[in-house]
């Protein structure tokens, strides 16, 4: 990688934080670390092969 942030990565960060916050905000919705990590994990996992 020469030092830039491509797209995929870019989309991972935004979503992970936005469903970081959103957890912050309601509880119930879940714990705000499991949450974020398994959503940039599942993304990451999706995201892959393209």
């Amino acid at each position: 990688m020469d030092g830039q942030l491509d797209l995929r990565t870019a989309l991972m960060l935004v979503i992970g934080a936005a469903v970081m916050y959103m957890s912050l905000n309601h509880p119930r919705v879940g714990t705000a670390l499991l949450v974020g990590i398994g959503t940039v994990t599942l993304l990451h996992l999706l995201l892959k092969d393209r």
